[in-house]
């Protein structure tokens, strides 16, 4: 599994579970979720959350599983921590470190007054060829790391599908656009399910099959439910395409 592969888990899998508040003013929010691809486990993350009126702290950690796990051992943790001003993500430090096999790697985000002021990735990337999207200062303006992308609010529910997401993960920069799903796509009843683009920036190389594939055929579908009462839902499940089949992401609640 690739570190596009791993941030790919989490921002598929992402974020919260049911409330449990520990505080007045502090909310603690805990959630497993398992992928599956052609009905057999190939992965799990288990995310715990906090919020409060003026900052959110997000942890977790992923592994590959089942079969998966015998052809690609892959186990990290991640996390974001930043602030919340009058239900705006502003966030401030972006952290992920992964083993796949024998390789491992590190990426950092710092940002400050909510733009990115420092990117460490460890190895540092190799030299990148005539084919690479460079990623540009002017791509990184309202971007944001894949953790609190989406804990961004929505007004209401029927925005929940009608938003927009700049991502960056430390090298690539894409966008995530939400729009409704039709009827006969949705999920489950009781979550409001969006479509989803993924749409490349940056960051990446041109002709990459998984990328075109993402971009241009991929098919994804995401189910939220509300959190709390600020504005921000939950991812809850997911469908995403694949040139081998469809990842299904279903998620339960940790204690």
């Amino acid at each position: 599994m690739t570190r596009h592969g791993c941030v790919g888990f989490c921002l598929a899998s992402l974020l919260f579970a049911g409330v449990s508040p520990v505080e007045a003013e502090t909310e603690i929010y805990r959630l497993r979720y398992d992928a599956s691809l052609l009905g057999l486990h190939i992965g799990q993350a288990d995310f715990t959350s906090r919020i409060d009126d003026r900052a959110f702290d997000v942890s977790g950690r992923f592994a590959s599983a089942g079969l998966a796990r015998l052809f690609d051992r892959t186990d990290g943790i991640v996390s974001s921590q930043g602030a919340l001003n009058g239900g705006a993500v502003v966030p401030a430090l972006y952290a992920l470190e992964y083993k796949s096999g024998r390789k491992r790697e590190t990426t950092s985000i710092r940002f400050a007054r909510g733009k990115i002021v420092e990117t460490v990735v460890l190895p540092k990337p190799k030299k990148r060829g005539k084919d690479w999207v460079s990623v540009s200062e002017s791509d990184l303006v309202g971007a944001m790391d894949p953790l609190s992308a989406l804990l961004s609010p929505a007004l209401d529910a029927d925005q929940v599908c009608k938003r927009r997401f700049k991502v960056f993960d430390g090298e690539m920069r894409a966008d995530i656009q939400f729009s409704p799903a039709g009827e006969r796509e949705q999920i489950s009843k009781d979550t409001i399910t969006c479509k989803a683009r993924f749409v490349p920036v940056s960051g990446y190389r041109k002709g990459r099959s998984t990328i075109d594939f993402l971009r241009d055929r991929a098919r994804i579908l995401v189910a939220f439910r509300p959190l709390g009462s600020k504005g921000h839902h939950t991812p809850v499940a997911a469908r995403i395409g694949t040139k081998i089949g469809t990842v299904h992401i279903r998620s339960q609640p940790l204690k």
